[in-house]
C-alpha cells in the first residue's frame, strides 16, 4: 500500500537532507515534487493543494530555518500533515448497546468479506458478534456470509429464500438475536453496481428502522476518486459514521485513503490489507503516516507479533536455543509463524528505517517458499537430525521439493553454520550486544 508515493516521497527527502539549510527556493520545487506524486498516487486535487500549502507556511517557518537538522525537522512536519489528513486520532467503533454496524456499499467492494472479517476482529476483542444477511437481490451474498461464519464459527442469520421485504427480514434477524446472547450485530447489506435510486432507498429505509450505532462505507481503495464520490453520496443520504478501505494491500496508489478523510469528514476505521479473514486492521493515522514515510511501525508490528505468537510455544523455543538444540521442526515452526505476521517483506516494512531501503534488501518470497517445501520433503528423522542427511537423501528431497539438489546443499549448509554459531556461547553473546545489549558473559 501507498509503495509509489512512499518511494516519491523518500527521493524528495534524499535531496533535502542534502542541503545544508532549507530555503524557500528548495522547499518549494522539492514541494513541487511532492504535489506531483500526490497526484499521481491518485489525491484528489483540492486536497493535495491544501496539502502543500499547509507544509510549506510550516516549512518556511523561523524555527525550522534555525534546526540544526533542517531535513529531519522537514520529515517532521509531513508526519504530521499526513496524520492530521488521515484524520489524526484513530476513531473507536462505537458498541454501546444496542450495538448494530451496517455495512453499506457497491457491488465488489467486499461488503460480504468484510463483515466476517469485522465480526472475528470484535470476538479477539471479547465480543459475541452476530452477522445478519440483508442482500435479498444476491443469492451468493447469503451462501458467501453463511460459509464465511461457519468458518470462522460465527453466528449467521439467513434470511427464507425468496425474501423481498429487507425490513421484514431486519425485524425477524432482531428477533433471532434475542435467543443468541450477541453483543453486536453487524448488517451486511445490498449493493449495487452504481449508486441508483432504489438502493438508497432501500438502504435509508434500513438505516432508519435500525438505527444503528455504526454506519460503514465498505469501499474499493483501488477505484480511487470514484471511492470518495460514492462516499459522499451515502453520507448525504443516509449519514456515515466512518469508514473502511478494502483492497489496501493491492493498490500502491492509496490516494483514496489520503482524500477521503478530507473530503468527507468521516474517519477509516479499518483497512483491509489481505484476502484472509485476519487481514483487517484498525486505522491508526500516525502509524498510517509512518509507514507512508518509510518511518516503520513499531506498534504494528508488535501487535502482529502479539497474535501470531504462542507463549508456551516461544518458551520452548527459547530453551532449545539456550541449548543449542535448533533443528529443522523448530526452523519449519517458525517460519509459519513468520507467515502468520504476514510474510518477511510485509514485516521489513514495518520496521523503522527499512521501508525506504527495501528495495536494497534481496527479499524473495518465492525463496522462502522454496525452502519450506524442502524441510517439508524431509522426514520426521530428518529434521531432527539433519547430519544424517547425506547424497541419496539429498536427491529424493530436492525431487519432492520440486527444487535442485544445489538449493537443498545451499540450505543445509547455512542451517549448520547457523547451529555452529549458537553453539559458541561467545559469538553468540557479541551477536546478540550487537542487537542490543541482551548477551551477557557467562
Amino acid at each position: 500500500m501507498f509503495a509509489n508515493l512512499s518511494d516519491s516521497l523518500q527521493e524528495t527527502f534524499k535531496k533535502l537532507r542534502g542541503h545544508g539549510k532549507i530555503t524557500e527556493s528548495n522547499i518549494s520545487e522539492a514541494l513541487r515534487e511532492v504535489r506531483l506524486s500526490l497526484l499521481e498516487a491518485d489525491v484528489e486535487l483540492s486536497v493535495a493543494k491544501e496539502f502543500i500549502a499547509r507544509v510549506k507556511e510550516k516549512a518556511l517557518g523561523e524555527k525550522v530555518l534555525r534546526t540544526v537538522a533542517p531535513g529531519q525537522q522537514i520529515v517532521k512536519i509531513f508526519q504530521d500533515e499526513i496524520t492530521e489528513l488521515l484524520g489524526g486520532d484513530a476513531a473507536p467503533l462505537d458498541l454501546n448497546p444496542p450495538a448494530r454496524i451496517m455495512l453499506v456499499g457497491l457491488n465488489g467492494a467486499g461488503k460480504t468479506t468484510t463483515s466476517a472479517k469485522l465480526a472475528l476482529h470484535l470476538r479477539k476483542q471479547g465480543r459475541r458478534p452476530l452477522l445478519i444477511a440483508c442482500d435479498l437481490y444476491r443469492p451468493a451474498a447469503v451462501d458467501q456470509l453463511v460459509t464465511l461464519g461457519k468458518q470462522i464459527d460465527i453466528p449467521v442469520f439467513q434470511p427464507t429464500r425468496g425474501s423481498t421485504d429487507v425490513l421484514a427480514v431486519a425485524k425477524e434477524a432482531l428477533k433471532w438475536a434475542e435467543t443468541q446472547n450477541g453483543t453486536a450485530l453487524i448488517f451486511d447489506t445490498a449493493g449495487r453496481q452504481e449508486v441508483d435510486d432504489a438502493l438508497i432507498e432501500e438502504l435509508r429505509q434500513l438505516h432508519e428502522f435500525l438505527a444503528p450505532r455504526e454506519t460503514l462505507l465498505v469501499a474499493d481503495s483501488a477505484t480511487g476518486q470514484q471511492a470518495v464520490n460514492v462516499a459522499k453520496v451515502f453520507d448525504e443520504v443516509i449519514g456515515l459514521s466512518g469508514l473502511i478501505l478494502t483492497k489496501l494491500d493491492g493498490d500502491a496508489r492509496g490516494g483514496a485513503a489520503l482524500s477521503m478523510r478530507s473530503i468527507t469528514g468521516k474517519p477509516i476505521k479499518f483497512v483491509g490489507v489481505g484476502e484472509k479473514i485476519s487481514d483487517l486492521e484498525v486505522f491508526v493515522p500516525d502509524r498510517m503516516a509512518g509507514r507512508i514515510l518509510g518511518m516503520g511501525d513499531i506498534v504494528g508490528l508488535v501487535e502482529k507479533a502479539a497474535e501470531a505468537i504462542d507463549e508456551n510455544e516461544a518458551l520452548h523455543m527459547a530453551k532449545r536455543l539456550e541449548k543449542a538444540e535448533f533443528d529443522f521442526n523448530d526452523f519449519l515452526s517458525q517460519m509459519r509463524m513468520m507467515k502468520r505476521m504476514g510474510g518477511m517483506t510485509g514485516l521489513l516494512k514495518m520496521l523503522p528505517g527499512v521501508g525506504d531501503k527495501l528495495k536494497e534488501i534481496d527479499v524473495d518470497e518465492r525463496r522462502l517458499k522454496h525452502t519450506e517445501a524442502i524441510v517439508l520433503s524431509m522426514t520426521a528423522k530428518e529434521r531432527a537430525r539433519p547430519e544424517i542427511i547425506k547424497s541419496s537423501r539429498r536427491r529424493r528431497i530436492a525431487l519432492g521439493s520440486g527444487t535442485s539438489v544445489t538449493q537443498v546443499n545451499q540450505l543445509l549448509k547455512q542451517f549448520g553454520e547457523m547451529r555452529k554459531l549458537m553453539k559458541n556461547k561467545g559469538k553468540m553473546n557479541q551477536l546478540m550486544r550487537q542487537f542490543g545489549g541482551m548477551g551477557k558473559k557467562r
